[in-house]
């Protein structure tokens, strides 16, 4: 499959949102994962001064084929503990869109997202940053 709909997302945010293609960003002083895309809020210096963190990153998302079980599992539970409110991972293996939302952890320990959405190559998702909307005809083998 080819990437998601990058070029689309890049026309879709222009001034509204920095796109960043695996790069990091903090999550804390000891983990500076880097996702393989990232809509972090727009900012002048391009983030020049330092990576993202939490609070500037809208989505979090990783394309996913071989390390579908990594980033659904340690992945997941890492951008969740960390506060990460949108965690989206592009699942090539099924062609569809899995999105989490509101990370929480459980009476165990262990952190997750309360809610999973998935959308299939037919449909389109909005982001959580108003009325942009992404169409995912772009998922395909």
């Amino acid at each position: 499959m080819a990437l998601p709909p990058v070029p689309r997302l890049i026309l879709l945010l222009r001034d509204r949102a920095t796109l960043r293609g695996q790069e990091p960003i903090t999550l804390s002083d000891l983990s500076e994962p880097s996702p393989d895309v990232v809509v972090a809020k727009y900012r002048q210096d391009d983030y020049l001064a330092g990576h993202p963190g939490v609070e500037d990153c809208w989505v979090v998302m990783e394309i996913s084929d071989s390390t579908l079980g990594y980033d659904r599992s340690k992945k997941l539970s890492l951008y969740a503990e960390s506060g990460v409110g949108h965690y989206w991972i592009f699942n090539l293996v099924n062609r569809q869109l899995e999105v989490y939302r509101e990370p929480y952890e459980d009476s165990q320990g262990d952190y997750g997202y309360r809610q999973k959405l998935t959308y299939l190559p037919t449909e389109t998702v909005e982001l959580p940053l108003g009325d942009c909307v992404l169409e995912l005809d772009g998922i395909s083998p």
